[in-house]
């Protein structure tokens, strides 16, 4: 018989009060159909403030460092390094309320739960809401997680810029951040002992295979480009079809080039996505002379990801040259794939074995902080069913039952492993 959550020795998560936490979230928002709530603005400072004085509230010290991420604090029973949980709480535009803010909000339950039934651990329980994770805005991920990482320094944060020139330094300035104390707010090795992070899968796995949690072993790589178009503009009508350098038709060629190079028999598992087009001057009546296309590239193998951005490349520039156009290609972002450590995911598997949670180990097609911070501290990641994988749009959906059961896994892992590292046992602590 499988123990029960009371013989595990903690109270439930509050399904209300991760359903309170949720609706709050959302209410910041540009756009009441779905969420909007992008990097370094104003409505992203004020869900990390949320953050912050809901858990002050708790009686956690809490505090935001240079880069925008924000903490908060249960101290353990001794001097030791940290045993940290968290997401991130800004959104893509038109986004739905889960991506990132479910993480957040079991990250906060957890603390309630902890501090509530003044349960004991050796290691400070850390908890994370970190800053900027969504690339939509300036093109690169998960610019905090980074920046903890030490893998963003403040030049490159003058060179990331939006659709409107503003780039992520003038951003983080304009909600009161110094971009040039960034080096900050990098973690240190010496502080940190163990990291997992709850996330919805963003996909239909669990959900198909009616399984209550996944186990992630392997976050997928990805590589971003801008590739511009420029051919001629001219007047639809007093143009004829062989004389034209249409961009709008060779970017269509290159979209489905790269659909094909992904599809074929060599690329099983990628996925290769044009995720924006821009084209000028945007007339119905006037052939585009410019097309601007947002290529995202992922992988779980590190040499085919980049040997497909090459294809792709090489591909464009035939289309091109057949064509009459020129182009300009720029890497907004290169993350390569990260194997999570095995010892880190035996400690979650071993909770929900002990827990009788059905689990199954899976990989994420997802960016995420995890994968940054990975670099710094060994990483774990907790995925809980997305309704019909749907993620990134308004209809994207968890339940708040299948959270609950996240956040108590999730609870359990982190007293488990701070008995684990308070024992000196584990052997594996690497990233």
């Amino acid at each position: 018989m499988s123990p029960t959550l009371v013989e595990t020795g903690l109270p439930p998560a509050d399904t209300g009060r991760l359903t309170h936490l949720l609706t709050e979230f959302a209410g910041h928002s540009e756009t009441t159909h779905g969420v909007t709530r992008l990097a370094y603005t104003p409505l992203e400072r004020a869900a990390h403030r949320m953050f912050t004085d809901e858990l002050s509230a708790l009686g956690l010290r809490t505090w935001t460092d240079a880069a925008g991420n924000s903490y908060a604090e249960i101290a353990g029973g001794r001097p030791a390094p940290a045993i940290g949980t968290g997401s991130h709480l800004d959104s893509v535009p038109n986004a739905g309320r889960f991506d990132g803010i479910a993480g957040v909000v079991a990250a906060m339950e957890v603390a309630r739960i902890l501090v509530e039934s003044d349960t004991q651990h050796t290691h400070p329980i850390r908890f994370v809401a970190f800053a900027g994770e969504e690339g939509a805005r300036f093109g690169q991920a998960c610019t905090g997680s980074r920046i903890a990482a030490g893998l963003l320094d403040s030049p490159d944060l003058a060179d990331l810029r939006d659709t409107r020139g503003v780039s992520v330094a003038d951003a983080m300035r304009s909600v009161g951040l110094d971009p040039d104390r960034v080096a900050e707010a990098r973690w240190s090795t010496d502080d940190w002992a163990a990291f997992v992070e709850l996330h919805i899968e963003q996909g239909n796995v669990l959900e198909a295979q009616a399984i209550p949690v996944g186990i992630v072993d392997l976050i997928s790589g990805s590589t971003r480009l801008r590739i511009d178009l420029h051919g001629r503009a001219s007047h639809t009508g007093g143009t004829p079809m062989h004389q034209r350098a249409d961009a709008m038709t060779a970017a269509a060629e290159i979209t489905l080039l790269a659909e094909d190079i992904a599809t074929d028999a060599r690329h099983h598992g990628t996925r290769a996505t044009v995720g924006r087009l821009e084209l000028e001057p945007g007339s119905i009546t006037t052939i585009p002379g410019t097309a601007r296309l947002y290529v995202d590239i992922r992988d779980v193998d590190s040499d085919r990801q980049r040997l497909t951005a090459v294809e792709l490349m090489d591909g464009a520039r035939s289309i091109c040259e057949r064509r009459g156009l020129t182009l300009e290609i720029e890497t907004l972002g290169d993350t390569s794939p990260v194997v999570l450590p095995v010892w880190l995911r035996r400690k979650i598997a071993d909770v929900c074995t002990t827990t009788g949670t059905r689990y199954r180990v899976l990989p994420s097609g997802a960016s995420h902080d995890s994968q940054m911070i990975n670099k710094v501290v060994p990483a774990g990641m907790i995925f809980v069913p997305s309704r019909n994988g749907l993620s990134h749009v308004p209809d994207e959906w968890t339940s708040v039952e299948d959270l609950a059961v996240g956040t108590d896994l999730l609870a359990r892992s982190l007293l488990a492993l701070d008995r684990e590292l308070a024992s000196g046992t584990t052997v594996e602590t690497t990233c």
